[in-house]
């Protein structure tokens, strides 16, 4: 073979992948976003699913293309998992119709209208009116079409391209000792495998290897370990697609991977089986496109028709493969409970006080890795902050439904209470999170705090620590006197936040600290600044809701004003209590 054909193999497979690729998009535009919407509406039972997985593949082209949208809509929730595995399966059948349309190409016959079946023949005339339509329509489905007439005409011709440059290969000896190495069904199925992987698509690796088998030297052995092998490989473009999704979405490609593999150990196994079994002369025999797509179509088929059964095995694998930490389970959300309001909110105040807590250790743990860092603790508070968020959107829901029930105004003003805390509470979490990030970059960027600035910073923290331990406490024994105490100390946080601040200033000028200090100190105080705000807010709302009033700025204006010697007292306490200087 010499370097022209080599030239000529790779042009062929060049327009080969851009015909497919150009045909998909078309099929892909054409059906604009009605495949979304059949994927999601048709998955109500594993035999609509496996059908409409084979329909919408041997239309579009492509499972890979049909496995990722599977990977999208599980990701944003529009599909559940379990939905999805009779579409994968259906799609391994889909593709096979590409394997059928190319084995077209090794079609031999004098009859005129045989030959018209051929590529050769049909191909010019749908890459005219392709064109045709491209340059001359004005609506963008017409245009559509024309561009699948172009892409598929560009597939054939590439397909074409390749058969021609290998066929010199047939009479080679060094080709035929090449060809003996796949005997190896492993090495096959490797070979299968990686080339699919590489130019991810199963439908051009089998018109390649059907291309091949013009030359007369591909035998059945060789190609059923290296057809077996191509439909592992599709699923490289699915694995892709799942990297930074979530892990449901995730478990969509391990479905699609497990099948494929499965089936491929079962076939293969039974390959082995009845090969030795059985004597089968035809595997020494050369192997022809349409033998190729007969292969194709059956280990599809087959595998599918012996998994259909075991699909929610399949996805029971898949959620083992892919563990996730169980969220936190909050055993009150039952239905049943809001036929009896009084028990529901009793329930309601556990949990926003299992809250409560939850934010107030998350922010704990985070200003102490401000002094000593630590990888898991770090974590730790990330996950504490995923559970915040789970309680908030589940209590947030379930109170918006029971205020819609007969309630007394003391239970009335109690669910106020509730909706307008859980709400701090997960927003106290999230500022956890960026401390933790602050005392991440501290310590990877191995920033040094001055000694002033570290003292400053330790204070700050002791406040925090106590206005949070007040609020939380307050909130959870209904201890209205304690509640009273933290709008003092917001205060002075206020004014010690803002002096260190100005301290940091004066050591920018002084050059004792640098502006990279700077920054991370600035994100420290502010969210130390916001989680007291927030503080003030669950105090607040205890005190205005207890005197059936809500009228916060009403409040703390009155507060601000210094007005209330026992507000002035504490005020003054605390102050002394968290003096910087």
């Amino acid at each position: 073979m010499d370097i022209f054909s080599f030239i000529s193999l790779f042009g062929g497979l060049a327009l080969f992948l851009y015909g497919m690729n150009l045909m998909s998009q078309g099929l892909e535009k054409l059906a604009g976003g009605k495949l979304e919407e059949i994927l999601r509406r048709m998955t109500s039972s594993p035999l609509k699913s496996l059908f409409l997985g084979i329909g919408i593949t041997a239309v579009i082209q492509s499972s890979s293309a049909v496995t990722v949208m599977l990977v999208g809509l599980v990701n944003s929730g529009i599909m559940q998992l379990s939905g999805t595995v009779g579409v994968i399966m259906g799609s391994n059948i889909g593709t096979t119709v590409t394997a059928w349309i190319l084995s077209l190409i090794g079609i031999e016959s004098d009859n005129v209208w045989v030959r018209l079946l051929k590529p050769e023949s049909f191909s010019p005339v749908l890459a005219l009116v392709g064109i045709i339509l491209m340059m001359s329509a004005k609506s963008s489905r017409k245009k559509d079409i024309g561009s699948i007439l172009i892409g598929f005409a560009i597939l054939m011709y590439g397909m074409d391209f390749m058969s021609d440059s290998v066929s010199p290969l047939a009479d080679s000896p060094k080709f035929a000792s090449i060809l003996t190495a796949f005997s190896n069904p492993l090495l096959g199925l490797l070979t299968g495998l990686v080339l699919t992987a590489v130019i991810q698509s199963s439908s051009a690796s089998v018109g390649i290897l059907q291309a091949l088998s013009l030359t007369g030297g591909i035998s059945y052995g060789m190609a059923i370990p290296i057809i077996m092998g191509q439909n592992i490989g599709t699923c490289a473009t699915a694995l892709i697609s799942s990297i930074g999704v979530s892990k449901n979405a995730k478990r969509v490609a391990v479905i699609h991977i497990s099948f494929n593999i499965i089936g491929t150990v079962i076939f293969m196994t039974l390959y082995f089986i009845a090969h030795f079994l059985i004597d089968m002369p035809f595997i020494a025999n050369a192997i022809s496109p349409v033998g190729i797509a007969v292969v194709h179509s059956i280990f599809n088929i087959t595998t599918t028709v012996l998994l259909l059964p075991f699909s929610k095995q399949l996805v029971k694998l898949a959620e083992g493969t892919i563990k996730t930490e169980p969220e936190k389970e909050i055993a009150f959300l039952d239905e049943r409970l809001l036929n009896t309001p009084s028990i529901a909110l009793q329930e309601c105040n556990h949990i926003a006080t299992d809250m409560a807590y939850v934010a107030k250790n998350s922010m704990m743990a985070a200003m102490d890795l401000l002094f000593d860092y630590d990888r898991e603790k770090a974590e730790n508070v990330k996950e504490l902050e995923k559970e915040a968020d789970i309680y908030e959107d589940r209590l947030g829901s379930y109170l918006v439904r029971l205020s819609g029930a007969q309630l007394s105004d003391a239970d009335s003003r109690q669910i106020s209470k509730l909706l307008h805390t859980i709400g701090d509470f997960e927003r106290i979490s999230d500022h956890a999170v960026n401390v933790t990030e602050a005392a991440q970059e501290l310590s990877e960027k191995k920033i040094v705090l001055s000694e002033e600035g570290r003292r400053e910073i330790r204070i700050a923290t002791s406040a925090i620590k106590e206005i949070l331990d007040i609020a939380i406490t307050a909130f959870d024994d209904d201890d209205l006197d304690l509640a009273f105490r933290v709008e003092p100390l917001e205060q002075a946080v206020d004014g010690i936040i803002e002096e260190i601040k100005l301290n940091h200033v004066n050591r920018l000028q002084t050059g004792t600290c640098t502006i990279q200090h700077g920054f991370v100190l600035s994100d420290i105080l502010t969210n130390y600044e916001r989680v007291s705000d927030h503080c003030s807010n669950i105090a607040v709302a205890m005190i205005e809701l207890s005197k059936s009033s809500f009228d916060t700025h009403k409040y703390l204006d009155k507060l601000k004003t210094m007005s209330d010697p026992e507000f002035k007292e504490m005020f003054a306490e605390y102050q002394k209590k968290y003096a910087i200087s």
